[in-house]
């Protein structure tokens, strides 16, 4: 298993060990004590959320307020995304700073997202089927989220703008300096 760093503390791009043989492959997706020793930090998952999409689905760019901010660890199950995280803690050196990285069922990879980041991630296959570990319970009151085309953040998105399908929450979300001055 391979860790690499992003440009965002404590956001780690995990590439499992595949092992392929005439009948397919194999990996492990999780194991507490491994996970915990190549990420330096304590884990307790205890809630995992699996969501399917469609080709052009923006999912995002969502998090979970204080004190029911989620780390979460991410993958992809069927097909491919672009997933996006966004760095929201203000004490940060890459506060505003976003990482963009594309997670398939064919490389396997997962993201470890820390508390205290926006996350959202874009279909760019026909089917999607995304799961997520969520190191705390979901809270309805504590639900946020920021524009996924905030023009301060500028993010490439993979897709034309006029392909994206968005729910109409996603559509009304604040962009970031908006919603940092209304928790103010």
């Amino acid at each position: 298993m391979e860790v690499e760093k992003t440009e965002i503390e404590g956001c780690f791009l995990i590439k499992p060990k595949r092992f392929y043989d005439e009948r397919g492959s194999f990996s492990e997706g999780y194991n507490k004590a491994r996970y915990e020793k190549m990420l330096g930090r304590s884990l307790n998952f205890c809630q995992d959320n699996l969501s399917y999409s469609v080709k052009g689905v923006l999912r995002g760019l969502h998090f979970q307020r204080s004190p029911h901010a989620q780390a979460k660890l991410v993958q992809v199950i069927k097909g491919k995304v672009q997933d996006v995280v966004v760095d929201l803690r203000p004490e940060s050196p890459t506060f505003k700073k976003y990482v963009s990285v594309v997670l398939s069922e064919e490389n396997g990879y997962q993201l470890f997202v820390p508390k205290g980041m926006a996350h959202g991630f874009l279909a760019l296959t026909d089917e999607v089927v995304f799961q997520y570990k969520c190191d705390a319970y979901y809270q309805p009151e504590a639900e946020a989220g920021i524009m996924y085309n905030d023009p301060e953040l500028s993010i490439p998105w993979m897709m034309n703008e006029k392909e994206l399908i968005l729910s109409g929450k996603d559509k009304e979300l604040p962009v970031l300096n908006q919603f940092l001055h209304e928790e103010q």
